[in-house]
């Protein structure tokens, strides 16, 4: 083994490919961490569905037909239900690529600016992207589990008139942070799909995996710190603050 070469699961890797795999990991680990912990004073996206979350259960319970959150709810399970789907499909697709390993490097030979890669490069390249969408798989299954949770949540809610201060103030924040984990694993397994696309160019050049890892972090940063979709919702969600306080103080909240 040269020193261009590191050792990795018994199987030679060349140093680009190493580095070019730890800045992928790197970089999702980090945005991970950023997104769903580090940044919650920021605001993102995923902290002001939070607060519109609280909202929905605290008004589910000033109601007495809960048809309607059940239906929300399930809506969620579709959209998780068919990405388990999906994922179960292209781990199958992925899988079946170890036996098509030489065609595969055939193809990706044919491409003008690839780099040639061993057969256990290759291998191990398809062994990282299956890793990638088991993972998905886990987020997605463990998010449907979540979701179910609050059906039951929004079962056991007592109606408007059983609500006491304690049932009032306790019930709300409690469903929306179930609701809140569900979503937060949805998109855990959501951003892995972003990630996997950004692998598919290392079977190509080595050199490939670090741009597009940026790119995929410049697309995910924008749309969950910079969107035009969540200046609007919280906009929306300060001006509902500010008609409740209007309405419980009788006194308009100051800009």
């Amino acid at each position: 083994m040269s020193l261009s070469e590191i050792m990795l699961f018994n199987t030679s890797i060349p140093l680009l490919d190493a580095l070019a795999l730890a800045w992928f990991l790197a970089g999702a680990a980090l945005y991970t961490m950023l997104a769903d912990q580090i940044a919650w004073g920021k605001r993102p996206m995923a902290v002001v569905l939070h607060d519109y979350r609280l909202r929905w259960m605290e008004r589910m319970l000033e109601r007495d037909n809960r048809m309607a959150d059940v239906q929300i709810v399930n809506s969620y399970i579709r959209s998780g239900s068919l990405f388990i789907s999906t994922t179960l499909l292209v781990l199958a697709g992925i899988v079946a690529l170890l036996g098509q390993i030489e065609d595969l490097r055939v193809i990706i030979h044919d491409v003008s600016m690839a780099q040639p890669a061993s057969r256990r490069l290759m291998e191990f390249r398809v062994f990282i992207l299956v890793l990638v969408f088991v993972y998905a798989f886990f987020k997605f299954a463990w998010c449907l589990r979540q979701f179910n949770y609050t059906l039951v949540m929004i079962g056991a809610a007592p109606h408007p008139g059983q609500c006491d201060a304690a049932i009032t103030a306790a019930f709300p924040p409690r469903a929306a942070t179930i609701l809140s984990r569900a979503q937060d694993n949805f998109n855990r397994g959501l951003r892995s799909y972003y990630f996997a696309l950004a692998l598919l160019p290392w079977f190509i050049h080595p050199l490939m995996l670090f741009g597009t890892t940026v790119w995929v972090l410049l697309v995910l940063y924008r749309r969950d710190f910079r969107s035009v979709t969540l200046k609007t919702l919280a906009e929306l969600g300060a001006a509902d603050d500010a008609a409740a306080d209007t309405k419980a103080t009788g006194t308009p909240r100051a800009p």
